[in-house]
């Protein structure tokens, strides 16, 4: 397993080295004085086979902690067998690596492409980079760069600088502050602000280049165009030329940067050790002895003559914003604060100087040889809250506002909507979008209906910012007129239910009214549909009589959640936690459909390849008289002869990536629904999958998804454009509005607006949920069924044509001894191809079981959860453990037999206080019994050991008293081999008589030769794509 670093050089930018776990920790070097080789670096022929990135070959020195004879092992460095415990303190020594130098525009987009899904695992000073790169990305997009030029030598270039004031520099001296040592190993290059600095300024300039793309700033010229363009010119086109050279007269170029430099704050890039900060507040009347305070509540003060505010200037430390000083106490300070701060009165008035440059109203307060303030009214603190403090805070001013001003209430317009009936699902055919809804438009604050009273005397304000029943609402006067029309001409009327779902899921900047839509109001099944409570609220459908199974109370809401939105004709995302029955829940809509309208069309349900048996499984064994039919493998019907079986087929179970090959096929059929199991399948919208599943035509559309978002707000766009096309607008309006806001920002309006469009048609109930927790049973057990890959398939049939043999050829003893090694192999296959071949070869995606166990995991993980992964064989458990850590970018942790006792009870500990890693690989006999391992809650058996009772005493290190939550249960079955024939004669047996099986494998050695052959030739389905 390889771990990648990275560190900049201002020579050579990006360069990026790996750590290799596989290669020997020790050099063969015994110098001290001279910089040895690394002894597990990576070469970098492989580091750059890894990563795929254009890059020029190198080596550098790093100084790493090291013993004597090896550097110390980074953090994210996974050993199958750890390394020997310090027996003293570490030393920097010198190392020479291998190193890849990337070029900046390479180094920039591959920083700051998604990571997911790589091969090696990223080391903490990758991800450092990785957040400077998208920062630089950030302040390009933000126009936090300004036009600039430097001369190098003799030569001159145009370059784009990032701005590095207030706020940017107060973030810029946090991240130099977070470098990690790696960042700044090299001998002679260890001053973090150097580095930084050169890689934001590198980094910025290719992000502007970027963005500007063949955008020219040169403007059109007049006339004739002359021999020698203009210096200036010159430098407008090399700002947006893949060539930054500029070649002109020296002293114009002189000229220029001199000119371009008034554009430059002093001091760029620094922070001082205070800044100005200020703070408005409402400076209320003085009462009379005897006078009471009249209450505001319920009405409207258009005069607001007793209104006066203030806004105080401030001194705030920047090392420790609770460090707040009054300007009233700097100037009395009798040199007490100098003990945190040279010269606090001259920053105090430096700072109130350049923030008058931004709010020149400040100029009015420094009027006073000490200014402490400023007095505003109504007006003036409207245009302060609205216009001024956001600039200050750009700038990197403190602005301290009253605590409404976030939280404020907007005067806007609320619709209410009645429906005719109060039926949550009804039969009759005229029910869907189509049906006619009665609404009223009000004006309001937030969801507060006004008075014509409240009306009357808002028309009459003169500012901006109106007390309005005790509290401050902003009611601009043209837009109230406006909105007082609007309800003259459009105040009430009909519209029908899919135009009223259109406007509750619009945008504000979508929506053709005067005024912001402030609340949306809706009665019954319709209010609490739109408030996300319709599994709860509407009537609930009956178990379909063709279930052979009893639903839960919470898998019959979300039938009747399902059947709901489908008579909509609305997309569904059903993202219920791992283990709550998704399954079970879609197939009884599938029977559902049937019985209410027997002539329904098929289904068609796209899922990865490990999961098309368990769909055949479960509906055979849920829903058996569900007609359904698996479409996948070379001899599968096309064209004509698809239509043909699907004349007498109810679900069309096929793969993403069948479904790609055959989209013309199925895109010619009109489906009664379409449904992705694993849905985060196309969370790249961009990807063909995505694509073509867009294309497919349905009157109903489902998703089945865990993880309805896992990395970025894209991947819930990608999902409900499927489900419901249009509706959150196109992907780049989404990423304005929604994806830059929420992910980057933190913007809680933005976030808030997206769950309240999207909540109607998510269900997700989790595990935890105290209406779910009690309808669970302590224990879950699941199979979870697998194809064989092409190469394991040819694995498998060479053994058994082998194995066959030496048992026909062997009696007694040697052949029990052949047919156990023919089942051990078999089982070897079935984990891995690499088990088998014992070649040390990547595990890549040859393995069938590998793919399913990575896909639960995925799940898993992002439920925050955390697992037990059991198997017999310590090889295979050694091959996975730098694979998962590699694959998920998190620690694994390893107990086997050779585990030393104290380190047993250590990683026992930390898994269970839950600092430890989240995922627990264990050998079935080292980790099945004598362990506490409670804090799991799930178990995998990633292979079977066939005597029950001892998978048993392994699930129970998770299972047992102090468990405080259901406890998932999955064994892992290669579909068509002989786990899953052994399988089902366990089943058969108990069943029969709830016989003990003995010991081990032993009693399928009695086995004849004939049953012997049955028990291990492959069946039909069981290889994959």
């Amino acid at each position: 397993m390889l771990v990648v670093h990275g560190f900049w050089d201002p020579q050579r930018h990006l360069c990026l080295w790996a750590e290799d776990s596989e290669l020997p920790v020790t050099s063969k070097s015994q110098a001290l004085r001279s910089a040895r080789p690394h002894p597990f670096a990576a070469s970098a022929e492989k580091l750059s086979e890894l990563i795929g990135v254009p890059a020029a070959p190198a080596q550098a020195v790093l100084q790493l902690p090291s013993t004597a004879k090896s550097p110390l092992d980074s953090p994210e460095v996974v050993r199958v067998t750890p390394r020997r415990a310090l027996q003293r303190d570490p030393h920097l020594l010198q190392w020479t690596v291998p190193v890849l130098s990337v070029d900046t525009p390479a180094a920039l987009a591959w920083l700051t492409a998604s990571s997911s899904g790589t091969s090696y695992r990223e080391g903490e000073s990758l991800h450092y980079l990785q957040e400077v790169a998208e920062w630089a990305v950030d302040l390009a997009q933000n126009g936090r760069v300004i036009p600039g030029i430097e001369r190098q030598g003799q030569e001159w270039r145009a370059l784009w600088r990032p701005h590095l004031h207030g706020r940017e520099a107060l973030h810029a001296h946090a991240l130099i502050s977070a470098m990690p040592p790696v960042c700044r190993a090299q001998p002679d290059l260890e001053d973090p602000e150097r580095l930084f600095f050169d890689a934001v300024q590198t980094l910025t300039d290719v992000a502007v280049r970027d963005q500007l793309g063949d955008k020219s700033l040169v403007p059109p010229r007049r006339g004739r165009r002359p021999k020698q363009l203009p210096a200036a010119e010159l430098w407008l086109a090399a700002l947006t030329s893949q060539d930054p050279w500029i070649t002109a007269a020296p002293e114009e170029l002189t000229d220029l940067q001199q000119k371009l430099s008034a554009w430059e704050y002093p001091n760029r890039g620094q922070v001082t050790p205070a800044q100005a900060t200020f703070r408005l507040s409402e400076v209320l009347p003085e009462v009379e002895q005897g006078e009471g305070l009249e209450s505001a509540e319920g009405t409207a003060d258009p005069s607001q003559e007793h209104s006066s505010w203030r806004v105080d200037f401030l001194l705030q430390s920047t090392a420790d914003a609770s460090l707040l000083v009054p300007a009233e106490h700097v100037w009395a300070d009798d040199g007490s604060l100098n003990r945190w701060l040279r010269a606090p009165q001259e920053i105090l008035l430096q700072e109130l100087g350049r923030a008058s440059s931004i709010y020149p109203h400040i100029a009015q307060g420094l009027r006073n040889a000490r200014p402490v303030g400023l007095d505003l009214d109504t007006a003036g603190a409207y245009d302060f809250l609205e216009h001024a403090a956001p600039k200050l805070a750009e700038a990197g001013f403190g602005v301290l506002l009253p605590s409404w001003w976030d939280q404020r209430k907007k005067l806007g317009l609320k619709l209410s909507v009645s429906t005719p009936t109060d039926t949550a699902v009804d039969k009759d055919p005229a029910f869907g979008r189509d049906q006619l809804c009665e609404f009223q438009w009000r004006l309001a604050v937030g969801e507060e209906e006004l008075t014509e009273e409240e009306l009357a005397a808002l028309a009459e304000a003169k500012a901006p910012l109106v007390r309005l029943r005790g509290q401050w609402v902003h009611a601009d006067p043209q837009q109230l007129q406006r909105g007082l029309e609007f309800l003259k001409s459009q105040g009430s009327g009909r519209k029908s239910l899919g135009e009223v779902l259109t406007l509750a899921a619009a945008h504000p900047e979508d929506l053709d009214t005067p005024m912001d839509v402030t609340a949306m109001e809706a009665e019954g099944w319709l209010g609490a549909f739109l408030q996300g409570r319709a599994a709860e609220a509407i009537t609930p459908v009956d178990q379909p009589a063709g279930l052979q199974a009893q639903l839960r109370p919470y898998q019959q809401r979300g039938l009747s959640w399902l059947v709901f939105l489908s008579s909509l004709g609305l997309g569904a995302c059903l993202a219920d936690d791992m283990g709550l029955g998704k399954t079970i829940q879609l197939l009884s809509l599938e029977l559902n459909d049937r019985e209410s309208r027997p002539k329904s069309g098929p289904t068609l349900l796209l899922c990865p390849m490990s999961l098309v048996g368990n769909w055949q499984r479960e509906a055979a064994r849920f829903a058996p008289h569900l007609r359904v039919q698996a479409h996948h493998g070379s001899d599968r019907p096309r064209g004509e002869e698809l239509a043909e079986q699907l004349e007498s087929t109810d679900l069309l179970v096929t793969t993403y990536g069948t479904a790609l090959r055959d989209i013309e096929d199925l895109t010619d059929i009109q489906w009664s629904r379409v449904v992705l199991d694993e849905a985060q399948a196309i969370k790249n919208s961009q990807s063909r999958t995505a694509k073509a599943v867009r294309c497919l035509k349905a009157e109903h559309r489902v998703a089945l998804t865990g993880t309805p978002v896992e990395n970025r707000l894209s991947e819930l766009w990608s999902i409900m454009e499927f489900l419901n096309p249009g509706m959150l607008g196109s992907q780049e309006l989404f990423r304005s509005r929604y994806g830059i806001p929420v992910e980057r920002y933190g913007d809680d309006d933005a976030a808030r607006r997206l769950r309240a469009i999207t909540r109607p048609y998510v269900l997700r109930r989790l595990k935890t949920d105290s209406s779910i927790i009690d309808d669970l049973p302590e224990k879950i057990e699941t199979k979870q069924y697998c194809r064989l890959t092409a190469e394991q398939a040819t694995l498998y049939q060479s053994v058994v044509s082998d194995m066959m043999q030496k048992i026909e050829d062997s009696t007694g003893i040697e052949r029990r001894g052949n047919v156990l090694a023919a089942m051990a192999k078999l089982k070897q296959v079935c984990n891995h191809p690499a088990q088998l071949l014992h070649d040390r070869s990547p595990l890549g995606e040859r393995s069938g079981k590998i793919q399913r166990l990575e896909e639960m995991l995925e799940e898993i993980l992002a439920e925050g959860d955390r697992v037990l992964c059991f198997t017999q064989y310590t090889e295979f458990a050694q091959m996975l453990l730098p694979h998962l850590a590699t694959r998920f970018n998190t620690d694994v942790a390893y107990l086997h037999g050779g585990t030393p006792k104290a380190r047993r009870d250590e990683m026992v500990a930390e898994f269970q206080s839950g600092e430890g890693p989240p995922v627990f690989l264990l050998s079935l006999k080292a980790g099945g019994t004598g362990l506490n391992l409670t804090a799991a809650n799930h178990v995998i058996h990633l292979d079977r050991w066939w005597n029950p009772a001892v998978e048993n005493q392994a699930t129970d290190r998770a299972f047992r008293i102090g468990q405080k939550r259901s406890v998932q249960v999955h064994k892992l079955i290669c579909t068509g081999t002989l786990e899953e024939k052994i399988d089902d004669m366990i089943e058969q047996k108990k069943a029969l008589a709830n016989m003990v099986v003995s010991d081990g494998e032993g009693w399928l050695t009695e086995l004849s030769t004939a049953d012997l052959r049955d028990l291990f030739t492959l069946s039909e389905g069981a290889i994959g794509e």
